[in-house]
């Protein structure tokens, strides 16, 4: 028989993940706290729907117009002297920089070309007209 003072030298072999899973479950609280912030928010226009279309890059410029006729770029409600001069900043910085142009189905057409004149005379050579697929 073994006597008290061998087992008490005796090696732990057990692994104690205990410390592990809780470390774990606040680290998935954190980031399930957080993952919100992180949401870009967004407006609700409701995009004409067309069966051909293609991706676009992400751009700095992206033009919302809803159906009461407001300009949101890039989340703000503007108004179109602000998105001549920020057309204006991103085409100095990139020449190539590409417009992003989405518009309710319910907004006339006029005021989606008067924007897109607008885009176009700050010097901004490209665009991209945002649809949901068919």
């Amino acid at each position: 028989m073994a006597s008290k003072m061998d087992l008490d030298n005796e090696a732990i072999a057990d692994i104690n993940v205990v410390p592990l899973v809780d470390i774990i479950l606040v680290v998935l609280i954190i980031f399930m706290v957080t993952a919100p912030m992180f949401i870009k928010p967004t407006i609700n226009v409701n995009l004409p729907k067309a069966a051909s279309g293609d991706q676009t890059a992400p751009s700095k410029l992206n033009i919302a117009l809803t159906a009461d006729g407001r300009i949101n770029l890039n989340g703000t409600f503007v108004d179109e002297a602000t998105v001549k001069t920020k057309a204006m900043d991103e085409v100095a910085k990139n020449a190539e920089v590409q417009a992003i142009i989405s518009a309710d189905k319910d907004v006339p057409h006029g005021k989606v070309v008067g924007l897109l004149d607008i885009v176009k005379g700050a010097g901004v050579k490209k665009f991209a007209i945002s649809i949901d697929k068919k």
